[in-house]
């Protein structure tokens, strides 16, 4: 039983992670965060992922990964490179390694404090061509994991085959469509909730959230 067992959330307080905390909490017995410091744009993610883990009764960590900021430039991490996306190419916000690196510290601290299960929001249905947002990534890390540290990871990934659309149904049946909506930061310009509305990040968000209440007036599910 699942409800026996323990995950770590890796967490960043926006709309994804946010709603795979509220999924996680169903699903098992004891949840925790991870977040990642990695020099991005706005340090308010941090101090949004620790508001939203204190409010929620869950143990919050904040890693030091600035060491991804040094080696990755990005348009996440640097004010001075613009946010762009070119017809065929990844975005200026893509931070190479950064699922890779995320999950692979977060095993670490899993297994230190117990835990089986990883949790993240990734998601190959709108990952804007991001190559460690793939399932064949992520499994084939699980397996990584597993060997690396002779301990029997589960990765979770409740998200990966939803769009924003869905993922905004995901917390609406966890009741915390309301929550989500007010609370996240996933705005490329640091504004809590429904954002600027101007960045690439908003406009994906706001999107799958018109589909969403679209949907809902009219009755249909995911």
């Amino acid at each position: 039983m699942l409800k026996n067992e323990k995950a770590v959330v890796v967490f960043s307080g926006g709309q994804d992670s946010t709603t795979c905390l509220f999924w996680a909490m169903q699903q098992f017995g004891e949840v925790e965060t991870v977040t990642f410091d990695y020099g991005q744009r706005h340090s308010l993610e941090i101090d949004c992922a620790r508001s939203i883990s204190e409010e929620l009764g869950v143990k919050n960590t904040v890693l030091d990964m600035s060491l991804l900021n040094q080696l990755a430039p990005n348009a996440l991490t640097r004010s001075d490179i613009e946010i762009t996306q070119e017809e065929g190419e990844l975005p200026s916000t893509f931070v190479e390694g950064r699922n890779h690196l995320f999950l692979s510290f977060a095993a670490v601290l899993a297994k230190v404090s117990g835990a089986r299960h990883l949790v993240t929001g990734v998601c190959e249905t709108d990952f804007s061509g991001y190559p460690d947002c793939r399932d064949s990534f992520v499994k084939s890390l699980n397996v990584t994991l597993n060997l690396a540290m002779d301990y029997n990871f589960v990765i979770h990934t409740p998200l990966m085959w939803l769009d924003k659309a869905e993922t905004w149904a995901m917390a609406h049946e966890l009741n915390a469509f309301e929550f989500v909506r007010e609370r996240t930061l996933t705005c490329y310009n640091g504004i809590i909730g429904d954002g600027c509305g101007d960045c690439p990040s908003c406009e994906l968000r706001r999107k799958g959230l018109e589909l969403f209440l679209q949907n809902h007036a009219l009755g249909i599910n995911r």
